[in-house]
């Protein structure tokens, strides 16, 4: 008589030819990790099946949310109901000119002096007081928005966190599971996205959002100078200051993105300088209001 495997490594293998295949769906995998003990071979395999495992609209929507309220938790929003409104209709204005129109897109200010922004997954995109403060068009705010937007729209943010899982499950330890509603490959993607934003993204996926960040400041009217306008500001603060601190931490060095973008753009984009809006009228206004 053929001898028979016992029940837990037939699992294991079932786990692991599904998982190689690629053609498990999230409740398939969960429903085999259940079944298996607590274990180190059971941490790996949980971060595999993140690692591989799609993300549908809704959950990465939720994963917005999660990132979006680590943000808040250190920095809360500024309330000023007339900046808001600008920031968000200039958004969604730029955002309306990408190929992810539908997402439900939120745009917000967080009250900090710093000089960043942030985007999360699903159509959050923060920039803060400092940064509002410090841009000195409305040409320069859009290609900022831009890029934000660009990391929405490639899923970056999704992308790096399935990296770092993979990453967990070649060096054999996966973290512990946030307790949370929703299912454990969500929960466990939100552990990897903690460290995201002091950490950073890849130089790859910046590179990509000054690109294209450009382009959809472009199509929504405005300068295709205003991108790197910013970055030359960038480049000539202190990477000590306080204020601009954690942004040369997380991204490329400032010139290396302007000698990428000038490359990338040479003179292509000269004529839509000069038909673009030049109306900067609203944003001192509200840099006005602000500074009171």
């Amino acid at each position: 008589m053929r001898a028979r495997l016992p029940l837990r490594p037939l699992l294991l293998t079932a786990l692991c030819a599904a998982l190689l295949a690629g053609c498990a769906n999230n409740k398939e995998v969960q429903k085999l990790l259940n079944n298996l003990p607590d274990s180190n071979a059971k941490q790996m395999l949980q971060g595999a099946a993140e690692a591989t495992s799609d993300v549908s609209p809704e959950e990465e929507r939720a994963m917005g949310k999660d990132m979006s309220a680590l943000l808040l938790g250190a920095r809360p929003l500024l309330r000023h109901p007339a900046a808001e409104q600008y920031v968000n209709r200039l958004g969604l204005w730029i955002a309306l000119q990408s190929e992810r129109p539908d997402l439900p897109w939120r745009f917000g200010i967080l009250d900090d002096k710093g000089v960043n922004a942030y985007a999360a997954p699903g159509g959050y995109v923060f920039v803060t007081k400092g940064l509002l403060l410090s841009v000195k068009s409305e040409s320069e705010l859009a290609g900022i928005l831009g890029h934000e937007i660009a990391h929405v729209i490639k899923r970056h943010h999704v992308q790096v966190a399935k990296k770092k899982g993979m990453g967990k499950l070649v060096s054999g330890a996966i973290g512990q599971y946030a307790q949370k509603q929703g299912t454990p490959e969500l929960a466990a993607m939100n552990n990897l996205f903690r460290n995201v934003y002091t950490s950073g993204l890849d130089q790859a996926d910046e590179y990509e959002a000054d690109e294209l960040g450009v382009v959809l400041a472009t199509r929504a009217g405005y300068s295709p100078y205003g991108l790197p306008s910013v970055l030359q500001m960038f480049a000539a603060a202190n990477a000590k200051d306080p204020g601009f601190e954690l942004l040369f931490s997380t991204h490329p060095m400032p010139n290396d993105r302007l000698n990428r973008l000038d490359k990338l753009m040479g003179d292509k984009l000269d004529g839509f300088e000069k038909t673009a809006s030049q109306d900067s009228s609203r944003l001192r206004n509200i840099q006005r209001l602000l500074a009171r």
